[in-house]
């Protein structure tokens, strides 16, 4: 499938933008950015900061897409999820180039909710929560 716009993130390269994520923000800090599940509120923490900081949500481009990576990377080691190139009608619908596909064939957005939640930052747009909520987790992941 040809991407529109090279810049765009593609499936086959999200795990790598995680890790450069978790690589940049644990140099300067001690985040517990382990991929496990109560690293989500490390991200809710992440997300909030940048809005309430004032952001660009342009300028914090970048973050959101490094934020989106390890939140779907969570789903992926921790509830069997595999990164997916989303097709046109999923893209019309989440507005995002990659997302996660559960166990169960139900395709879920994680960049778009990390957007959510720095535009928002309701409990309802909670990184953890929705993990904890998740529809189609591979039985017994960890939680």
């Amino acid at each position: 499938m040809e991407r529109a716009d090279a810049c765009e993130p593609h499936a086959g390269e999200m795990r790598g933008h995680a890790a450069d994520f978790v690589t940049r923000v644990t140099a300067r800090s001690r985040l517990p950015l382990d991929y496990s599940v109560a690293s989500l509120r490390v991200v809710d923490f992440l997300a909030d900061g940048l809005r309430k900081g004032g952001a660009d949500p342009e300028a914090a481009r970048g973050t959101l897409l490094g934020l989106g990576a390890y939140v779907g990377e969570v789903l992926v080691r921790r509830a069997g999820a595999v990164w997916v190139d989303l097709d046109g009608t999923q893209r019309a619908l989440f507005g995002q180039p990659v997302g996660v596909r559960m166990p169960d064939g139900r395709v879920w957005n994680p960049l778009g909710k990390v957007r959510n939640r720095f535009a928002a930052g309701g409990p309802e747009d909670s990184l953890r929560t929705f993990y904890l909520t998740l529809h189609g987790r591979t039985r017994g992941a960890v939680a």
